[in-house]
């Protein structure tokens, strides 16, 4: 079956296509598809965010008559001495429009006079796996590291040259992508989301 990911994130939708690569054909943007959809984000959580835009793109892929389903997923990072923020407010944290470079400014912005010990932080995610007829499959992954006070490296997106990882003794941006594909919070709700859409068919 057609698999479109309900984002407008390239950086996700590479991740993506290149993590659930083997368990549908083709996988496609909603862009690819000729629609173009930008969910408001107003949920109370990063699985109702997720919710909300596996709904709206299931709608508009049924109104042009496309049977596919839809993967969707909402991410951000929660960091421990900012009581969980920027969390589901991620990618607008600094404001609209969305800007990842501005985002991290604000984050180190209010880190600066933290100690390393207290910078703890996780990215979360929420996958969501929409099926027409059926329920939704939802899955969460966890990655957790803490916060950089100075960039390094090329790769990835969003937080990941902020974002360290003590046991690789390096930021998110300096893995490569299939290292990321492998360890990273959206690979691990993606893995369990696919346990469980395995398990459904069963």
């Amino acid at each position: 079956m057609q698999l479109v990911i309900a984002s407008n994130n390239k950086g996700k939708i590479r991740e993506i296509k290149a993590i659930f690569s083997q368990q549908f054909d083709p996988i496609v943007s909603l862009k690819e598809v000729g629609i173009a959809l930008d969910t408001v984000e107003d949920g109370d959580s990063f699985e109702a965010n997720a919710l909300k835009k596996a709904r709206e793109a299931a709608a508009a892929l049924e109104q042009r008559g496309i049977e596919a389903a839809v993967l969707s997923d909402d991410s951000g990072i929660e960091v421990e001495y900012l009581n969980g923020a920027p969390g589901i407010y991620s990618a607008r944290y600094a404001g609209e429009p969305s800007d990842d470079e501005r985002n991290n400014q604000k984050l180190i912005a209010a880190l600066r006079e933290v100690p390393p010990e207290q910078r703890g932080a996780r990215y979360v995610a929420c996958v969501i796996l929409l099926i027409p007829g059926e329920d939704p499959i939802v899955a969460h992954g966890y990655w957790a590291g803490q916060i950089a006070l100075t960039p390094a490296g090329e790769g990835g997106f969003g937080y990941d040259p902020y974002f360290y990882l003590p046991e690789f003794g390096c930021t998110a941006a300096e893995l490569s992508a299939q290292a990321k594909n492998r360890i990273s919070h959206r690979a691990k709700a993606l893995q369990m989301l696919y346990t469980r859409y395995e398990a459904k068919k069963k």
